[in-house]
């Protein structure tokens, strides 16, 4: 797999982090990481872009229009989640993906000011 860092989600949570379009609550990233309906809900009214800027992680082994082209997901489609963000960092950091890990790890920074 040819995982690389999506800058472009970086940018949008960035947003949303800065517009207070977060949950700081510490819990089960298990219990919000949107499940396939919920994703392919949201794709039915959002374009793929959309759907990319939720994930800190791009596989550029996938095609653009599918939904396993994005990894990492950072947030409920609603928000930028804490715990979403502590999931991504600690399974970047597992994966050998620095890069992914140390944009996380700055957007939890930002999330905490």
């Amino acid at each position: 797999m040819d995982i690389s860092l999506n800058p472009q989600a970086v940018t949008y949570a960035t947003r949303l982090i800065q517009d207070g379009t977060t949950s700081n609550e510490v819990g089960d990233w298990s219990a919000h990481n949107p499940k396939p309906v919920e994703e392919n809900a949201f794709l039915a009214d959002h374009e793929i872009e959309e759907y990319g800027n939720w994930h800190l992680g791009l596989d550029m082994s996938k095609a653009v229009h599918m939904k396993g082209r994005y990894k990492f997901p950072c947030g409920d489609f609603k928000t930028i989640r804490r715990d979403g963000l502590v999931a991504a960092k600690q399974r970047a950091a597992q994966q050998g993906y620095a890069d992914i890990e140390q944009a996380a790890d700055k957007l939890l920074l930002l999330l905490t000011q």
